[in-house]
């Protein structure tokens, strides 16, 4: 997963098996595992507010994530002190990303606006936040991304911003469609926008995706139901907020990024395993 789950986990996954899974074989292999969570946390069981590193309705998770014991690495003096944003280095106008190119991008322009917290929630501030997505159509303009449907010349799906002194960002941006990948016949990817925070450091980036509320391809995503925790899934989901809401202009989205604590946004952390939940 990581930086390349955008398109290693769309369209192109590794080879589906001879005979793929049906929708309906493989939402019963999500109900078992769900049902069989839920008895171990009603018998005093952990709970995990983290995905599962190895998610069989995942197909390919058993390929991204280690399976040997993991050894300690001093990081390179470099990353140690690199990055460093400042004014200069990221531009007000990179975080609105319908202005990029000469035309109107299609499709449902939104705001999407959060802070970025602590476990203990104290805002963030100067912490470089970059997204990337879809566009309205479900198609990321990288040349790995081949299925039929339109590439929008107006956009990119790119963009970065860094947290005020709250912790508030804010992007301005279209609203993803929804999108087949080949995990199993006719799967399709909810609407979702990808996140990177990159911390102080380079070896502290993390990477994690923001949902829509009320999406109806939520109960069918393996990669959203890894997390077998309702109420970690739930923090994925972004809240319709009409303050953000600009007449005649665009939907408002909230969605708080918390980095630590019970309450931690899920990430994309498995260079770490399940260690990662420890190392902030």
């Amino acid at each position: 997963m990581g930086e390349t789950e955008d398109f290693s986990n769309s369209h192109v996954l590794e080879k589906p098996d001879a005979r793929q899974n049906t929708q309906r074989e493989m939402s019963a292999e999500i109900q078992a595992i769900s049902a069989g969570y839920g008895k171990s946390v009603n018998a005093g069981g952990a709970v995990l507010t983290q995905p599962r590193l190895d998610y069989p309705p995942y197909r390919s998770s058993i390929l991204r994530h280690p399976t040997k014991s993991l050894h300690h690495a001093d990081p390179e003096t470099i990353e140690l002190f690199s990055p460093a944003f400042g004014h200069q280095d990221v531009n007000p106008l990179e975080s609105d990303l319908t202005i990029v190119h000469a035309g109107e991008p299609q499709g449902e322009r939104i705001v999407v606006a959060g802070k970025v917290l602590d476990g203990d929630g104290r805002p963030v501030a100067g912490q470089l936040v970059e997204i990337w997505q879809a566009n309205a159509a479900g198609r990321y303009i990288h040349k790995r991304d081949q299925h039929p449907a339109p590439i929008d010349p107006n956009f990119t799906g790119v963009g970065r911003c860094i947290t005020g002194a709250d912790g508030s960002y804010s992007f301005t941006t279209i609203k993803p469609g929804a999108y087949p990948w080949k995990n199993h016949l006719n799967a399709w990817r909810p609407a979702h926008i990808h996140f990177s925070l990159f911390g102080s450091e380079f070896t502290q980036r993390i990477v994690t995706q923001m949902y829509f509320p009320g999406d109806q391809l939520f109960p069918l995503d393996p990669i959203y139901q890894s997390i077998v925790d309702q109420h970690a899934r739930d923090r994925l989901v972004a809240t319709y907020n009409h303050e953000l809401t600009s007449p005649e202009w665009a939907l408002g989205y909230n969605w708080d990024i918390v980095l630590t604590g019970s309450k931690r946004t899920w990430t994309e952390n498995e260079a770490l395993g399940v260690e990662g939940d420890d190392h902030e």
